[in-house]
């Protein structure tokens, strides 16, 4: 009795304990960030994503490329999502956070595999990141002007398929960041983008306001309005639907007399948008074929099924205010608007809604050869919107080309040496992962790896602003090329990098539920095409992308 098992856990739980656990997470955050490294920087290279329906999706974006990846592995979910809040947060950086993350790791496995004990990594991680946070606040330099800003944004699409058109975008972008600009703040989430496919990237454009992807419901209304009356409503002018009642009809006077109240309940609905003095209106819900018919006979310019963020735009660009009940609905509920009318762009129809007086929202129409071409330049642009919004907030910038992570390194290093104990271990391995963000992109650009980063750190001994010009394939002011990167987007990189990785290492056990953690299935040999170990949930080691 003294020797029999005993088991607390279900039939065909998996566990994993201590060294296999960790092994098993720096592994697939290691092959994660392998996966998305070759993307980084102006050379990147792009990535194909094909979803279960057959849709293609080509991208170098590490946000949609994590998006689009079916991954199971616990903790290649967990920097997937790093990436996601980084998205979110400042818009930009998110393959920055999973390569830094993974190196991390990968240099914290060299300091276990020696004996450092994780709770002494993990301490040094985290004191070596506060530093570095200081270090990046100390380098910043002040940025408010628009050239500045629109370097920024110029830095953020390179590399992501807008390279011979991104002067004339990162116009665009800065122009629409300025103009919601309020209280020293740019809500980017009052800018839209209209994808229309046809024509060249260098055709798009900034509208003078709003621009919706909708046409009225009828073709008989108004297309063209001056001075407009706008009302926005979630309310639905259509009847109630009556499916489940039950209505005794004996006779044709009652069918007459249900009809005629039917129609009766639709006029008064309409005459309350009409006694508004509102000839626009934008409902967020349906409308009746026969209410459409009465709105078109006062000359009533209408759109339903209008989607929220939307109707939201318009309410900011024209002051017009979201009612939820038609019964509110009066004169001084409406915006107003120099001009709203309907425009064919190739074959794409586009409502406009131009004149605004104090607009707090803009669109951006987007042009280019086909569906692949606009949404990848989209995704670029919503890049360079929230790296620009980000610095008009913040009002510093850092240079780029990897100049500051190579200043990051010398400086942790100088700290690290400061620095009593084991912990000294763990901050001078931080240093050296951050060493990942120049040599990628130079190993992206096909250059030589060991000269140029040893030019690197000797150029910095002068100067802190010497990055790589991967295009020259030379060392050089990157101030002075004009490559700039928000204070915030590195900030938050490094940040969001080191709670990752501290998170992983701290875990030393893994218990999943049966079949929680599935694997796509190894060759023969036990390897995949990665050469990696088999692992639950990562396709003996590569996540499955499809």
């Amino acid at each position: 009795m003294a020797n029999q098992p005993i088991f607390i856990l279900p039939q065909g739980t998996e566990r994993y304990s201590k060294r296999d656990a960790l092994r098993m997470n720096i592994t697939a955050a290691k092959v994660l960030a392998g996966i998305i490294r070759t993307t980084l920087g102006p050379k990147g290279m792009d990535k194909m994503i094909v979803d279960p329906l057959g849709e293609v999706t080509v991208t170098n974006d590490g946000a949609t490329i994590m998006s689009g990846m079916e991954i199971a592995q616990p903790a290649a979910r967990m920097l997937v999502e790093t990436a996601k809040k980084q998205e979110e947060i400042v818009g930009d950086g998110t393959t920055s956070v999973v390569v830094i993350a993974g190196e991390l790791l990968a240099k914290a496995e060299e300091l276990l595999e020696d004996g450092i004990a994780t709770s002494v990594v993990v301490k040094g991680y985290k004191n070596a990141t506060e530093k570095a946070v200081e270090i990046l606040k100390e380098i910043a330099i002040d940025a408010d002007d628009e050239d500045t800003l629109k370097k920024v944004a110029v830095t953020a699409m390179s590399g992501k398929g807008s390279d011979y058109a991104k002067e004339h975008l990162a116009e665009i972008v800065v122009k629409a960041a300025l103009r919601i600009k309020e209280d020293g703040k740019s809500d980017i989430e009052n800018i839209n983008v209209q994808r229309v496919s046809g024509d060249s990237v260098e055709d798009s454009f900034l509208a003078e306001g709003i621009v919706i992807d909708k046409a009225p419901v009828s073709k008989a209304m108004p297309k063209d309005i001056k001075d407009a009356k706008i009302a926005i409503m979630k309310y639905p002018i259509e009847l109630k639907d009556i499916n489940d009642a039950k209505i005794d009809i004996t006779s044709p006077e009652q069918l007459d007399l249900f009809l005629n109240t039917e129609e009766q309940m639709m006029k008064d609905l309409v005459q309350k948008v009409i006694d508004s003095g509102a000839n626009v209106l934008f409902c967020q819900k349906g409308i009746d074929d026969l209410a459409e018919h009465y709105l078109k006979k006062a000359g009533i310019m209408t759109f339903k099924r209008v989607k929220k963020s939307d109707i939201e735009r318009i309410g900011k660009a024209t002051g017009a205010q979201y009612l939820t009940d038609i019964e509110d609905l009066g004169p001084d509920k409406l915006g107003t608007a120099g001009h709203v009318y309907l425009d064919k762009i190739f074959d794409h129809e586009l409502t406009f809604i131009e004149e605004c007086e104090n607009p707090k929202a803009s669109s951006i129409v987007l042009r280019g050869s086909t569906r692949y071409v606009t949404e990848q330049i989209s995704r670029a642009i919503d890049d360079a919107l929230g790296v620009v919004a980000a610095t008009i907030e913040e009002g510093k910038v850092v240079i780029g080309g990897g100049a500051c992570e190579i200043d990051l390194v010398k400086q942790l290093r100088e700290y690290g040496e400061s620095v009593s104990g084991r912990e000294q271990l763990a901050i001078l391995k931080y240093a050296e992962a951050l060493e990942v963000i120049p040599r990628t992109l130079i190993e992206n650009a096909g250059l030589d790896t060991i000269n140029l980063i040893a030019d690197l750190k000797a150029a910095h001994e002068e100067s802190n602003f010497i990055g790589i010009n991967v295009f020259t394939g030379e060392v050089e002011d990157m101030k002075e090329a004009g490559v700039i990167e928000p204070l915030r987007v590195k900030i938050q990189a490094l940040q969001s990098a080191g709670a990752a990785s501290e998170m992983i290492l701290r875990i030393d056990d893994m218990i999943a539920a049966r079949n929680a953690l599935q694997s796509t299935g190894p060759d023969e040999s036990g390897n995949d095409d990665s050469g990696m170990p088999p692992m639950p949930g990562m396709g003996g080691g590569m996540p499955p992308m499809m």
